[in-house]
């Protein structure tokens, strides 16, 4: 295998030295385990990654425009190995938009992420209204649009020799997790913001703080969807932000400093509340951001 240039080498060990882990490059966390964090998490700025077997790679999310995945895409191509599979943690775009720069690749997902991928139109104008910053890119995305599910991910299973899907709900109802037990890693998607207000406009507050009790206990390391990579106290912390959302009010704490604060816990507050009066709906205040109302 060829060492991609854009590729560093770390070990799980300098987890605990985060700011050593580069933004926006390919970087070796573990033995053949890559992540690809993207600087601040805010709203469209995840992270993706790669897992390498003895097939091959298996992607994990893909970022959401071009200006994201093009280079993402490129140093993982840069490896050198088929990449075999994807693994979509969820169906929300700024993790599954760059899809189309894997196409040989089976593509693992829920089957909330089946049926939303399924839909013909996107909804570019909320997208533009939510993520001003990224307005320029959406108009070629709804061109290009994204690579359907192939491959239904129903229960927990081994995926490959190192992988582990294991489905979830909490952030979605059709959240899927990637554990690399070899490594002692694992790639939580959105269950997981470490450092960034979370956002649980689909979600359920209440059962995504009681995953987190579960996910702490998963694997020493944990690569959130958004945010740095993080450890079971990150896992806590978030869960004890959710279950202030649960209960109405957020008092000071370690999120005091987690960006979009202002604008996300309207939205986690009101979502909480509707699902504790039995009505599944989109917050207010999410409507809003997205343009209607």
């Amino acid at each position: 295998m060829t060492e991609a240039q854009a590729t560093q080498r770390g070990g799980v060990d300098s987890v605990q030295h985060v700011a050593q882990i580069p933004t926006n490059q390919l970087y070796e966390l573990a033995d053949g385990v890559y992540v690809w964090l993207q600087p601040g998490g805010e709203s469209g700025v995840a992270n993706a990654s790669a897992v390498l077997d003895d097939d091959g790679l298996t992607v994990i999310d893909t970022l959401m425009v071009r200006s994201q995945w093009e280079p993402f895409a490129a140093a993982v191509h840069a490896l050198g190995v088929p990449i075999r599979r994807m693994v979509l943690t969820h169906a929300h775009i700024d993790h599954v938009g760059g899809t189309r720069a894997f196409p040989n690749a089976a593509v693992y997902g829920s089957e909330q992420t089946s049926m939303l991928l399924d839909d013909v139109e996107m909804p570019i104008d909320a997208y533009k209204t939510f993520m001003s910053a990224f307005a320029d890119g959406f108009d070629e995305l709804a061109e290009i649009g994204t690579r359907k599910v192939t491959h239904l991910v129903t229960d927990g299973a081994q995926l490959t020799p190192r992988i582990e899907v294991l489905p979830a709900t909490g952030h979605t109802s059709g959240d899927v997790m990637v554990l690399v037990d070899d490594a002692d890693v694992l790639f939580a998607g959105d269950l997981c913001f470490f450092g960034v207000t979370p956002l649980a406009f689909q979600g359920d507050p209440a059962t995504w703080a009681a995953t987190l009790d579960v996910i702490a206990d998963l694997a020493t390391t944990i690569v959130p969807g958004h945010g740095s990579v993080g450890g079971a106290d990150d896992a806590r912390v978030l869960a004890e932000y959710l279950r202030h959302c649960v209960a109405g009010s957020i008092p000071p704490g370690p999120w005091d400093t987690w960006p979009e604060r202002a604008e996300r816990d309207p939205i986690n507050i009101e979502r909480a509340a509707l699902l504790r009066a039995g009505r599944d709906e989109m917050p207010p205040s999410m409507l809003r951001a997205i343009g209607f109302g």
